[in-house]
């Protein structure tokens, strides 16, 4: 059974629930609640990304669902590598993978738990591209290669000039990253064990 403090961190008000699968994932996983809270930050994000992507880019091809569930388990690893929570690592992310795949997801929705980190990678699409960006930008972590790879990608799909997509990237991005500091607050209010008070 899920601890109390987990079950506030997936459902307290602030940001938007994760999708109810990713949500009973981690539940029955008795994730770590600051875990609960990253991937709903991050998630947060990633729904702004998807919506100014469809409104902005109307003909690209955005697996919105992927996009959402992959931002909303990316790091579900660290369920299996807890030091990752709060140091260095990567262990988690074919954990992480591996983990998804035994509980049932499908490798459209799994394979982001081992990709996040690899954005700069071959076959990587805009589905990789948008969870990366969103895994970085919730926290105001701007990386110039990855926004680059993002721009190319809008603008390959709608024709639009690079320069043109790059202003309006940028323009999302900095919205969306004044919004970091609300974020990081709602994930420190939560511990990164079970049975730690939030107080």
């Amino acid at each position: 059974m899920p601890s109390a403090i987990l079950r506030s961190a997936l459902a307290d008000p602030g940001l938007r629930p994760l999708p109810e699968r990713a949500a009973r994932l981690l539940e029955d996983l008795d994730a770590p609640p600051r875990l609960a809270a990253h991937l709903r930050a991050v998630h947060d994000v990633a729904a702004e990304l998807v919506e100014w992507a469809r409104e902005r880019h109307p003909g690209l091809a955005v697996d919105a669902e992927a996009v959402l569930f992959g931002a909303a388990t990316h790091d579900i690893g660290k369920v299996l590598h807890p030091a990752e929570l709060s140091g260095p690592g990567a262990e988690h992310e074919r954990a992480g993978h591996a983990l998804l795949r035994e509980r049932g997801v499908e490798e459209r929705l799994a394979h982001f738990a081992r990709t996040h980190a690899s954005w700069d990678g071959l076959g990587v699409g805009i589905d990789d591209l948008l969870v990366s960006l969103a895994d970085k930008v919730w926290k105001a972590k701007r990386v110039p290669d990855l926004e680059q790879r993002v721009v190319e990608a809008l603008a390959a799909a709608s024709g639009a000039e690079e320069w043109q997509v790059f202003m309006d990237l940028d323009d999302v991005c900095d919205r969306l990253a004044a919004g970091a500091d609300r974020r990081l607050a709602f994930q420190s209010a939560y511990p990164v064990g079970g049975t730690e008070s939030t107080a």
